[in-house]
């Protein structure tokens, strides 16, 4: 099938961020004293946006997490995207792939805005993604795995869902885009197979992607 939209999730997907991000995130929340480990951290929030980290931590421990806890974690992390993150091997070659076929595609991440645009800053990104194509989690009033955000970027694109295809590397985003109705793609260059269930396949290397989209 050709698709009328390809909607790529951000972090994992376009920028090498997930390792980064789990990271700093369970060393943030074990200082609070709410001990994670990282695997804990990539398992339970993973494609998740703040406010699920927020309302996860309330429910287990009865406890609010600090009012500026969002501020802080981004400062922590936007600083250490300027020092280590990395484009997706192959990422900019799908988009070149893409752009030359006249197939339109965005992104929609449960990042905030200025999440999204530091990454795709430092990792040269940001030409192939004007204002107009990027939808965060800010958007909408929920996020993943809610499908607000992928049927709120396809209505702005122009896209009925069903001609959408998602390019995801987290469950709850594969739930979200599964949710709007649309054919979602699993990337396993992180997240195991058998944890991104229901997709209409797994990849492991963004060049295979082309050829799964039929370019």
């Amino acid at each position: 099938m050709r698709y009328d939209l390809v909607i790529f999730d951000n972090d994992g997907v376009l920028v090498d961020s997930e390792p980064i991000s789990n990271r700093l995130l369970a060393g943030y929340l074990t200082e609070l004293g709410h001990p994670t480990t990282y695997e804990e951290s990539v398992r339970d929030y993973m494609g998740s946006a703040m406010h699920r980290i927020h309302d996860l931590v309330e429910e287990r421990t009865g406890q609010r997490l600090p009012a500026d806890f969002d501020a802080t974690f981004h400062a922590r992390v936007f600083a250490a995207f300027e020092r280590e993150l990395r484009p997706v091997a192959g990422v900019g070659d799908v988009l070149r792939r893409l752009t030359e076929a006249g197939t339109p595609y965005c992104v929609a991440s449960s990042g905030s805005h200025e999440r999204i645009r530091v990454g795709h800053r430092t990792t040269k990104l940001a030409p192939w993604f004007p204002d107009e194509i990027v939808f965060s989690a800010d958007d909408v009033g929920r996020g993943k795995p809610a499908p607000d955000l992928f049927l709120h970027a396809a209505a702005r694109m122009g896209v009925e869902p069903a001609r959408c295809v998602v390019v995801e590397d987290s469950r709850l985003g594969v739930e979200a885009a599964l949710a709007a109705g649309m054919d979602v793609y699993g990337f396993t260059a992180m997240t195991p197979e058998e944890k991104l269930t229901g997709v209409n396949g797994h990849f492991d290397d963004m060049a295979l992607l082309p050829a799964i989209l039929g370019m």
